[in-house]
């Protein structure tokens, strides 16, 4: 036994980044453990109850999770894991949610002590109706997706087989009426493996078409569908991309935005329009009340606001597609995903997806700069609070942007902030347009075309453009400072230079962060999930430039 890994008893698992066999361990271990620390040569999972669930939700089971454990460990392992691992997966689907024909929904398992320990529960027992037999009991219709988030709290996640109405039926099919295209083989598996399910999230990296699974998906369905997104421009590309790969027409998709308020057989709304309270009351729950929609679809499911999860466990009857790039939640909401929209139903590696030529390679750089004098003295004497601040928006941090994109000259350049003033210095210094949340919708529009047609050789963007901005040939970006240590933040800015470039070239993404300061702490962190993916930062020292 040589293996890369080192399985331990408290549910840790130990990766040896230089090992030969360490890509292949990564992509075994993927759809059942989670990262939790990734530095230079050893990463570290963790393998959780609820990765488990997923995992055995997505078809895999306890045998298969043991294999890959005792394949690759180097050490035996633990017996004591083995068995919790195996007494785990199991507990999923052991309560399920049927249909009955005379008493609508109803909670069954085919063990009397587990339902005898539900209807016991406080928190459960007040989502319960009247107790049918020794095995099952009536679920109000209601209660439908608060019931899965709390079976899952007390750790007997429901499998819930009680089906979907089929909603108002609307013809929609693929087109190739914008020129001769076709589904690739993972788009059209992940369309596959979510209708299998009837719900739940398909996670493929940004780059790889997941509005095109979301168009499948519709295809199957032929239905009318609600498409949730975060923000207009994201919602105009969907409409965009709709109009070019379906039969559907502009007549036939609404906008439901601050801007505008239609409702169509296709209706496109953003979470922030259905967030909004007006006197205290979401005034936005008619939307989902005013038709009967077949399909309800969650673009950027990771960034689902917690109102809108509430709103969800109101429409269990209704096919739900979760789309992400990672179903890392910095909230830990993760559990409401698998509950409200479904579990996860496909899952592409990013670096599987890479070798296919379906995603660009990408080369990612941490640059480390440092404070200077004056800085260093600010920094040490300011609270906790203004110490990322300080860092984040460290003076030399110009100079290095500077540098890059000399040593990228000729090359288009994103270049991604989280502070206004450190941006707008920078789009000064490069007589460079500001996109940030202030911009206007039309102007962001207009800014983020004349990119994508070379007009614009660089474009200095907040993080209103982390998610669903579609830039085909942008290649270089410059991260200069982020939201504190988000995972998700950091694999959607590598996204939007994931596409595929008609020149075949790779795509670089740098992180510019201080020195000896929280923001090289934060930078760790946001790193994790793109190191689980196994993408590697090389260190640069800015004075290498």
């Amino acid at each position: 036994m040589n293996g890369p890994l080192i399985v331990q008893s408290d549910k840790t698992v130990l990766l040896e980044v230089d090992h030969p066999q360490a890509g292949a361990a990564r992509a075994a271990l993927a759809p059942f453990a989670e990262l939790e620390r990734a530095p230079e040569h050893i990463h570290t999972y963790r393998i959780t109850p609820l990765a488990l669930w997923n995992a055995r939700a997505a078809g895999f089971d306890a045998e298969q999770v043991v294999d890959v454990l005792e394949r690759y460990s180097r050490f035996p392992v633990p017996q004591a894991l083995l068995i919790d691992v195996a007494e785990t997966m199991s507990r999923y689907g052991r309560v399920r949610i049927h249909a009955h024909p005379a008493h609508g929904l109803i909670l069954e398992s085919a063990e009397i002590p587990i339902i005898e320990e539900l209807t016991r529960h406080k928190q459960v027992r007040e989502m319960l109706g009247a107790r049918i037999d020794e095995h099952s009991v009536a679920i109000p219709p209601s209660e439908r997706g608060r019931l899965k988030q709390q079976l899952l709290k007390v750790g007997w996640p429901a499998e819930d087989l009680a089906g979907y109405v089929d909603g108002e039926s609307h013809p929609i099919a693929l087109s190739e009426a914008a020129g001769p295209w076709q589904l690739r083989d993972y788009q059209a598996y992940a369309a596959e493996s979510f209708w299998a399910g009837g719900s739940g999230v398909v996670v493929l990296p940004c780059g790889a078409g997941k509005t095109i699974v979301g168009a499948a998906a519709m295809a199957k369905a032929q239905s009318t569908t609600l498409i949730l997104v975060t923000n207009t421009v994201a919602g105009r590309q969907w409409r965009d991309e709709l109009l070019r790969r379906t039969t559907l027409t502009p007549s036939e998709i609404g906008e439901y935005s601050g801007e505008k308020k239609e409702i169509k057989p296709v209706t496109i709304a953003t979470y922030q329009v259905v967030t909004r309270k007006t006197k205290g009351e979401y005034r936005a729950l008619e939307l989902f009340d005013s038709r009967d929609w077949g399909l309800i679809i969650y673009d950027e499911v990771h960034l689902l606001p917690a109102p809108v999860f509430r709103m969800t466990s109101d429409l269990q009857s209704r096919r739900r597609l979760g789309l992400t790039a990672t179903l890392v939640r910095e909230d830990g909401l993760e559990g409401d995903v698998f509950s409200l929209i479904g579990p996860k139903r496909y899952d592409a590696p990013w670096k599987e997806l890479e070798a296919a030529g379906y995603i660009a390679t990408a080369d990612c750089v941490e640059v480390r700069v440092d404070f200077a004098a004056e800085e260093r003295l600010l920094y040490a004497t300011a609270t906790a609070r203004d110490r990322f601040r300080i860092a984040s928006t460290a003076a030399a941090k110009l100079d290095v942007v500077r540098k890059l994109l000399e040593r990228h000259d000729g090359q288009q350049a994103l270049i991604i902030g989280g502070y206004l003033e450190q941006l707008h210095d920078i789009g000064r210094l490069l007589d460079a347009p500001v996109i940030d949340g202030t911009t206007p919708t039309g102007r962001r529009e207009k800014l983020f075309q004349a990119f994508r047609e070379g007009e614009l050789r660089y474009l200095v963007v907040s993080k209103v453009a982390n998610f669903s901005i579609d830039l085909p040939q942008a290649a270089l970006a410059i991260q200069i400072s982020g939201t504190f240590g988000s995972r998700q933040e950091e694999a959607q800015r590598l996204g939007r230079l994931l596409r595929p470039k008609t020149d075949g070239r790779a795509a670089h993404f740098y992180s510019v962060v201080t020195r000896d300061s929280v923001d090289a702490e934060y930078a760790v962190h946001r790193q994790r999930f793109l190191a689980e993916q196994g993408y590697a930062y090389r260190l640069l020292d800015a004075v290498d430039l």
